[in-house]
């Protein structure tokens, strides 16, 4: 194709068009996520794909479409992080006495402190043995309220988790009160005597999913993918390094349960985080208002 002498200079030279420009801004903030520092480490919000990446921008007040940020993200290579199945950890007893099941799968609850869902998983450290992270979870918003990191996958391993969350909502002034629901799965470690008395204590009533079967206890399923893909995995932005001691599983817990509460966004919350929606929930009692949670 014959091309004019003074027509291609003029498009060498022609300045960059608005989009080129926006396409280059919106590309570096995206960087600043997706590739890591002169330290090597990310930004947690790395994990996130395209629909939280575009929530998460227009939170912080950049105001770019979706179609903008799956493109970029698209031509540089750039997703959320993706879960696999894991091995289960649950070991249930059957000569042991199971409470029934209160849940039914029916997650949704219209306050905090109606329902609370239980589990825990295992860390593969460095050295080849294992370690246990157990969580407890508030339904309402999916927040953690109470975890706990060890050694041993015994009862008191579970207990100290629930005694933190039991802790916490006392501190808030917002105690158990003896008609929430603690949700768990058949492993013997929540079946134990000592667990049943500590729930007693803390004002929550036993409510177990049947044996071998995840779905009865999904919402602390989900929350523990969430955790074995965006905290333990090894290029997770919350690892420093090898997990060698049980320290550092504490110290990497504690920083991704503090970002999961505060500032991870939450589809089923409008792309909220867990403690921004309590907050909320909150505040529209005090002002006598609505809520308006689904």
């Amino acid at each position: 194709m014959q091309i004019a002498p003074r027509t291609y200079y003029a498009h060498i030279n022609r300045a960059p068009s608005k989009r080129a420009l926006w396409d280059t801004t919106i590309t570096e903030v995206l960087a600043g996520y997706y590739e890591a520092d002169e330290n090597g480490t990310r930004k947690p919000e790395c994990l996130y794909g395209v629909v939280k990446m575009w929530a998460h921008l227009n939170r912080q007040g950049i105001q770019v479409a979706k179609s903008t940020v799956e493109r970029l993200m698209r031509a540089n290579g750039w997703h959320g992080v993706q879960r696999a199945k894991k091995p289960r950890t649950t070991v249930s007893d059957p000569v042991d006495e199971r409470p029934g099941d209160l849940v039914d799968r029916n997650f949704w609850v219209p306050a905090p402190n109606r329902l609370l869902v239980a589990d825990f998983t295992y860390v593969r450290m460095a050295t080849g043995v294992f370690c246990y992270t157990a969580f407890c979870i508030d339904a309402f918003a999916g927040r953690i309220v109470g975890w706990h990191c060890s050694a041993r996958m015994n009862t008191p391993f579970v207990e100290a988790a629930l005694r933190q969350a039991a802790t916490l909502r006392s501190r808030q002034n917002q105690p158990f009160d003896g008609s929430a629901i603690h949700h768990s799965d058949a492993g013997s470690q929540y079946l134990s005597v000592h667990y049943s008395e500590e729930l007693f204590l803390a004002g929550l009533v036993p409510s177990v999913g049947s044996i071998a079967d995840a779905y009865d206890n999904a919402l602390a399923e989900t929350t523990i993918g969430l955790y074995k893909t965006g905290a333990v995995r090894d290029d997770s932005p919350f690892r420093n390094g090898p997990l060698s001691q049980l320290a550092d599983l504490e110290k990497l817990t504690a920083a991704w349960v503090h970002w999961f509460n505060n500032e991870r966004l939450m589809h089923r919350l409008g792309r909220r985080p867990p403690a921004e929606a309590e907050a909320e929930y909150y505040a529209r009692i005090r002002d006598d208002q609505p809520v308006d949670h689904t």
